[in-house]
């Protein structure tokens, strides 16, 4: 009996602190149910902007109060699809269903686009969240050919997948890159082959050795000498400078090594989104809502431009990481991300239906150096954001 009572006293011990955890988490704060069906309302919105024409959305000029779209080769395809998915099974809006089905057509032909390194983003977000919800051997085979076209930008010795087209004697590799190993992970469960797993392995263990600063902050890209690997210089790509912390390159890092501890369970890449999370939140120049300034070193913060995008990514990664690691740290984690979450469901952030074009978040930030898509609405803010909002969902349930 003694034995017995031990057992029981260390078993209550040791889940009280789950306990707590989904004892704070039913004290919701933020209201999913009612923000699925605004932007469901938004998206239904964002569909009459287009009006059945074969573009894609890209954002919403505020000031000229008018909708830029994109052809189907835009690195951004995949995510007004992806999203329509993600709140139809939320809502069972099958309107929103079958407009993510019209957009699949439009997407088709990119699964045999080798000219982009950004075809998991276009085909992964769109068709992978489709195949998620009625799975098809079409939708595999297009999966399956859309890997191959990804893998067909790697080179052996430099370890990487080719981000941008350059020069023959340049290879590019962009940290945003990470995102789009997960449809390699997907296409070796899907077919048993362990190539696409070992290239997804391969660039994320170079990049890991590369990208990153002594603070765990992260080069945006850099280029390699593709006969000899070896890194010849360091690029500020979308960030302030070759020094500074772009802010949606760390939450790409953030995510990406999270994804990758999902799919190997290797302690290398959960250790190194733990670091990633550190210095984000962690970070003197973090907002106290924690949406980050465009790049941590912007030289006109706090007057500098917030991105909703990276925080809507940060907030997604989080709750995925929430689960990997010890309670303590978990329930930090889920607490910053629930924060993200209150400050982008905020009118600051969210827009009220039946404005901003259709799109649900306002305040992102595409491209600052080159004066594109700067303080926009955009179609990956709205993605992470959604994804995130089901995830929340979810650790709620």
């Amino acid at each position: 009996m003694k034995n017995l009572l031990v057992s029981l006293l260390i078993c209550v011990t040791c889940f009280f602190p789950f306990v707590e955890l989904l004892a704070g988490a039913k004290k919701e704060k933020v209201n999913v149910n009612r923000i699925f069906d605004n932007a469901s309302q938004q998206y239904l919105n964002l569909k009459n902007e287009i009006k059945n024409d074969n573009v894609f959305p890209k954002t919403y000029d505020k000031h000229m109060q008018r909708l830029k779209t994109s052809t189907s080769e835009w690195w951004c395809s995949g995510f007004y699809p992806g999203t329509l998915f993600y709140l139809y099974k939320e809502t069972g809006n099958k309107d929103l269903y079958i407009e993510g089905l019209r957009m699949l057509k439009l997407l088709e032909s990119e699964q045999y686009n080798m000219n982009t390194h950004d075809i998991g983003f276009m085909m992964y977000c769109s068709y992978g969240n489709a195949n998620k919800i009625a799975p098809m051997p079409a939708y595999r085979d297009i999966l399956i050919n859309s890997a191959n076209s990804l893998i067909s930008r790697f080179n052996p010795k430099v370890g990487c997948i080719k981000s941008h087209n350059s020069a023959p004697d340049d290879f590019i590799v962009i940290i945003d890159n990470m995102m789009n190993l997960e449809l390699l992970f997907w296409a070796t469960q899907a077919t048993g082959d362990s190539t696409y797993y070992n290239i997804a392995v391969s660039h994320a263990n170079m990049t890991l050795k590369n990208h990153f600063r002594p603070d765990n902050s992260l080069y945006h890209g850099l280029n390699y000498d593709p006969e000899t690997g070896k890194v010849k210089h360091y690029q500020a790509g979308q960030g302030f400078s070759e020094t500074s912390a772009w802010a949606r390159g760390q939450s790409w890092g953030l995510y990406g090594y999270t994804m990758m501890y999902r799919f190997t369970k290797d302690k290398k890449y959960l250790d190194q989104a733990v670091r990633i999370a550190d210095f984000i939140f962690n970070h003197p120049n973090m907002p106290d809502d924690l949406i980050p300034y465009w790049d941590f070193n912007a030289p006109d913060i706090p007057d500098a431009l917030r991105d909703a995008s990276a925080a809507a990514i940060n907030c997604s990664a989080l709750l995925e990481l929430s689960q990997y690691v010890p309670q303590k740290l978990s329930h930090k984690y889920y607490r910053i991300a629930e924060k993200i979450l209150l400050a982008l469901s905020s009118p600051e952030y969210t827009a009220k239906v039946g404005t901003n074009g259709g799109f649900i978040l306002k305040h992102s930030v595409g491209n600052i150096p080159s004066g594109t898509e700067v303080d926009m609405p955009l179609t990956y803010a709205d993605y992470y954001y959604i994804e995130a909002l089901c995830r929340y969902k979810a650790l709620n349930e």
